[in-house]
């Protein structure tokens, strides 16, 4: 089955192809577009690309289509992206206004330049469908929660390859079973002692969430892609009471404040210098305070919400890092795992310092709980959520 898995930005579009046969899957071609201002064009442009250099011979070869869509209003899981995933898109497009309109609109493309083919959403809310209402539910007025606002959490394909591949790498099959075949048969049960996991999704958006036996019980990330973390330029967890002081003390608007919030703060507003870690990071060697401060508040963030989910996991099999800082960024790696070896996590400092971007086992000999790399493979999760539901 050839599977293309769209990755639609606000102003780009990206594209995997994929030949999928039972659980496996091998990346056939690949492109991508950027400064996007029409995309049916470029989406025209690219089948056309892939027929003419015989990847293909005809688009109709292409089966079925992936998206990994966001946030959707009364909607979640892994679903056949029609007219429903479209509205429940556009319902929380204020809430998610860089990701669901490219995603509404690339469904309503496709849907022309493919009409043979399968549509499937699988949205980034999906891996957190099983958490508990205690961990799922804001202390906010029931009208607030009757109009959808929860904590529903994001980056939920690439924690669910990091449960499915942690599991394998730690030789616990049963539960990488589990974590295969959660969108479609929901949580499984599990013998023996239960896997924990912690993941840190690091990069210019980041999360951490906790899992057990292949299943999520929480998240960093809540209601929209604004919480959680210091993001790149997004600000993070905030107290509620800070925005309308701002408005009135800085005689900003609503539109103002939230403009500031998702493009002047995270690791950009702590700094002054940029959003890119690799900056902040030559900055903060040099001397500058306010980038040490940004690095400093990240670690802390993330420190502090794996604190969160090993205790309500009761104890920890695998802390894991992934995403292009998570990957990449030793110094940061380093500093979340200082000074837990009381809770089993034991970081070999020469394997840490040499690793990167590479799939890698971080912990000591003794370490009684293992530190993994896992790189970030969000597009073959995708490509293999369209094939298991089609198939």
């Amino acid at each position: 089955m050839l599977v293309l898995v769209a990755n639609l930005g606000s102003t780009s579009f990206k594209y995997r192809l994929f030949r999928m046969d039972g659980q496996g899957g091998e990346v056939v071609a690949k492109g991508g577009y950027e400064r996007v201002e029409d995309y049916a064009a470029v989406i025209d442009d690219a089948l056309a690309t892939l027929q003419s250099d015989g990847v293909i011979s005809s688009p109709d070869e292409i089966e079925a289509v992936g998206f990994k869509t966001v946030l959707g209003k009364d909607l979640s899981g892994c679903v056949n992206a029609d007219q429903s995933v479209i509205d429940s898109l556009d319902g929380f497009a204020a809430v998610a206004p860089a990701h669901n309109p490219p995603y509404a609109n690339g469904i309503r493309q496709f849907a022309k330049s493919l009409p043979k083919a399968r549509l499937v959403a699988l949205f980034e809310t999906a891996f957190y469908q099983w958490t508990s209402p205690a961990s799922a539910n804001y202390a906010i007025p029931r009208s607030w929660r009757e109009i959808g606002i929860r904590r529903y959490g994001f980056h939920g394909a690439s924690h669910k390859f990091v449960a499915e591949r942690s599991a394998e790498l730690c030789g616990r099959e049963d539960v990488a079973a589990v974590a295969r075949r959660l969108y479609q048969n929901g949580p499984g049960e599990v013998e023996g002692a239960p896997f924990r996991v912690v993941s840190c999704h690091l990069g210019g958006s980041s999360s951490v969430t906790g899992i057990r036996n292949g299943v999520a019980i929480g998240t960093s990330m809540g209601f929209s892609p604004q919480s959680g973390l210091p993001q790149n330029n997004r600000v993070g967890d905030l107290d509620s009471g800070a925005i309308p002081y701002a408005m009135r003390t800085l005689g900003i608007s609503l539109d103002e404040a939230e403009r500031q919030l998702t493009k002047e703060s995270g690791l950009l507003g702590l700094s002054g210098v940029s959003n890119d870690i690799r900056d902040v990071r030559e900055a903060a060697d040099s001397g500058n305070a306010d980038a040490r401060l940004a690095l400093d508040a990240l670690v802390h963030s993330i420190r502090h919400w794996i604190g969160a989910f090993l205790i309500e996991l009761g104890g920890i099999d695998a802390l894991v890092f992934t995403a292009g800082i998570g990957e990449n960024s030793t110094d940061i790696r380093a500093a979340v795992c200082e000074g837990l070896e009381g809770f089993g996590l034991k970081l070999d400092t020469a394997k840490n310092a040499s690793t990167r971007a590479v799939e890698a086992d971080l912990s000591t000999a003794d370490s009684a709980a293992r530190i993994l790399v896992i790189p970030a493979n969000e597009e073959l999760v995708l490509a293999r959520e369209v094939y298991r539901k089609l198939s």
